[in-house]
């Protein structure tokens, strides 16, 4: 019997059903009753625990496979004909090798188990920004994260009619283990597998697999941006409201920004922040010549630890009811901790992340503190429980965007803010982004690397291209955002951090307005514009006008190791990188001869 009135779909469906050969399949038609139902099996089975309903009404609990707590970007594959279009900043695997690796894993790997398919929109639901998936899965954990991601069900099907264009999303939790996991992308074919993970980033498909890698890939094709970019909008009392696209590596406060709290210091002017989105931005030029953008997704998938009333009131509301925490710590009254939260951690009872017995202060046989939460421990939320939500998130037109701003964790090099000099400039600070490596991504912590755009484990096509198409885009706007550089992370000479952040970053994004407004002269530099420090409102808060100068310090010989740095980088991508990054590359050196080695 026919699943769908989709003959495509159906299709589908039959051929991975019979690879898989799953005992069932379900179609996830987006109701409350069906919802209720899987979560009552999932905690049946342990695959979730129901927190308590009187302190989290709606929450749920969930555990990974300890092997599998972040996004395996070693396992991540780019499938194209031509390596060359992957680029050296993907993983390659032909597609005939792909399907093959992937296939032999996928076999039989449902058997015992249930085959849920999931209709699911990226944007508003018949909007001309969004893009349809469909998700088959073997995992409810997977459903119930999807449901508050993406808006899925019945509706997105009777969108997709009988014939209309999807991307094919198929995972499998196979056994999870690492040398049975890979999540590959076959954007040519428009089709996404991911096998042998349970974890977030690497099984909802929608997220960074479709919304980054797969729509990067269709949004070069297409003419529009899609990227790992927070949208917020900035409200002054007259009503005007300016919205900004920043990107920033995981974990590196996107999600705090775009939930962003005036500062006790500047709430008497009166400005209300909306949070459109946290994680991805789909851009359009539309007829006005301007940049319009929408968040894809309808939910957040954030980072945990560190979350609290001071650094992210907006979130900790946000999680409050209906919320999936994976990988945190569970208290033996139901409700759940993690490092950094606004509680005490319980003395006794508590279970960890792995489901052991945990108390504060434990620690391992080297001495080491033993976290009860894993540092990339994770809620699912849904975005419209945020107080600051947009009433814009389904808005099929989107925002129009004043501003974009680059940024990542650089403890000496750059300066708090500045502004590049045009478009090309901008693109040029973004195609040479670099941050500490966190907790988010699979490797060594701490250790900088080059990310451009916050684009690198996520742009699913060789990136030289994508640096051109971010060229061409600046030639199709007639009005083009400004593009600034942030860098809320820098320190002294002791590592304290000088600037504090979170909050008090409205003031930076103020004068960024400003000079988008033509309101306030910048300082030019060698780098770009930085602000005079007196254009930055300081109202209530008290840093020393010595550390404001810190904060803005060019040191000529540290940048002139990063232009080294970033010419490596470069050429990697050999004769496919754009002409014109070098030529900025080598703009940026004659401005700093020409400054003759000045600070600023």
């Amino acid at each position: 019997m026919a699943l769908t009135q989709h003959e495509e779909l159906n299709h589908w469906i039959e051929q991975m059903a019979q690879m898989c050969q799953p005992d069932e399949i379900i179609l996830i038609d987006g109701s409350e009753q069906q919802k209720q139902q899987l979560t009552e099996e999932a905690c049946s089975t342990g695959e979730l625990i129901k927190l308590n309903q009187e302190k989290l009404p709606g929450c749920l609990y969930h555990r990974t496979a300890q092997n599998d707590v972040a996004r395996t970007e070693n396992l991540t594959f780019i499938c194209t004909r031509l390596k060359d279009d992957a680029g050296p900043n993907n993983n390659w695997m032909s597609p005939e090798e792909g399907y093959r690796r992937a296939g032999e894993i996928f076999q039989d790997s449902m058997k015992g188990r249930t085959m849920y398919v999931i209709p699911f929109s990226m944007g508003p639901v018949g909007s001309p920004f969004s893009k349809v998936g469909v998700e088959l899965t073997d995992s409810i954990y997977v459903v119930l994260n999807m449901l508050i991601m993406t808006r899925a069900g019945q509706e997105v099907l009777e969108a997709m009619g009988v014939g209309g264009e999807f991307t094919k999303c198929l995972h499998g939790k196979a056994e999870r283990e690492l040398d049975k996991r890979l999540i590959i992308h076959f954007p040519e074919d428009n089709t996404i597998w991911s096998v042998g993970s349970g974890y977030g980033g690497n099984v909802l498909l929608g997220k960074k697999c479709l919304a980054l890698r797969i729509a990067s890939f269709l949004a070069r094709q297409e003419m529009w941006l899609a990227e790992h970019m927070l949208i917020l909008g900035i409200e002054e009392p007259s009503g005007r409201i300016e919205y900004l696209a920043a990107a920033f590596p995981s974990a590196c406060g996107k999600t705090n920004l775009a939930m962003l709290i005036p500062p006790e210091g500047l709430q008497v002017k009166g400005y209300r922040i909306w949070t459109v989105g946290d994680d991805i931005a789909w851009m359009r030029v539309d007829t006005d010549g301007k940049l319009w953008a929408i968040n894809p997704e309808k939910g957040f998938f954030g980072v945990v630890p560190g979350t609290n009333s001071k650094t992210n009131p907006s979130a900790v509301e946000s999680i409050k009811k209906n919320t999936i925490f994976t990988n945190v710590v569970l208290n033996p009254d139901g409700t759940v901790w993690w490092e950094g939260c606004d509680d005490e951690p319980v003395a006794e009872g508590a279970l960890d992340w792995k489901g052991n017995p945990w108390k504060p202060g434990m620690k391992d046989e080297d001495g080491n503190p033993i976290p009860g939460a894993h540092p990339n421990s994770r809620f699912t939320a849904p975005l419209e429980q945020c107080p600051s939500h947009s009433f814009r998130l389904d808005h099929h037109h989107g925002v129009n965007i004043t501003a974009i701003i680059f940024g990542g964790r650089r403890a000496q090099l750059a300066p708090l803010v500045y502004q590049a000099f045009d478009w090309k400039h901008g693109v040029y600070m973004g195609a040479t982004m670099a941050s500490e490596r966190t907790a988010a991504q699979y490797g060594k912590q701490g250790e900088v690397r080059r990310d451009p755009m916050a684009m690198l484990p996520f742009c699913g096509y060789n990136m030289a291209d994508y640096f051109e198409h971010w060229l061409r885009m600046g030639v199709r706007m007639r009005w083009q955002p400004k593009i600034f550089n942030v860098n809320w992370f820098r320190q002294d000479e002791n590592g304290e951090y000088l600037w504090p952040g979170f909050g008090e970053n409205l003031r930076i994004l103020e004068w960024i307005l400003a000079r988008c407004r033509g309101e306030v002269d910048g300082v030019k530099t060698a780098i770009g514009f930085i602000p005079k420090i007196d254009d930055i409102d300081m109202t209530g808060l008290n840093i020393p006008r010595s550390d404001m100068e810190k904060l803005f310090k060019i040191d000529p010989e540290a940048w002139q190791q990063e232009m080294d740095s970033v010419a490596e980088f470069f050429k990697k991508f050999g004769d496919r990188l754009p002409l014109e990054l070098w030529a900025q590359h080598e703009a940026l050196a004659r401005r700093f001869g020409e400054l003759g080695g000045s600070k600023s």
